[in-house]
């Protein structure tokens, strides 16, 4: 990460895991428009990965995600749930 970014805890759900962690994005930057840049992996830091189920599988300081394979993406934040996410 450089000066201009900042850290954004996002969850991730692809085919098999749900993903919970944090992504770099420059102040002001959508995540949609980081979703489009023409890269084919997106670098998640400070991972919980589970299961679809909620059982979790593993944690990890920095995993890369491929495109191709995410369903869902959004921040942390926008999620209205009754029960709280792993961290």
């Amino acid at each position: 990460m450089n000066d201009n970014q900042e850290m954004t805890e996002v969850v991730i759900y692809t085919e098999h895991f749900r993903i919970i962690g944090s992504i770099a994005l420059v102040p002001g930057a959508r995540l949609t428009d980081y979703i489009r840049e023409p890269a084919h992996f997106i670098a998640v830091a400070n991972c919980v990965v589970a299961d679809r189920h909620g059982a979790e599988l593993f944690r990890s300081s920095f995993l890369d995600v491929g495109k191709d394979h995410i369903e869902i993406i959004l921040p942390v934040g926008l999620i209205h749930q009754t029960e709280s996410l792993p961290r």
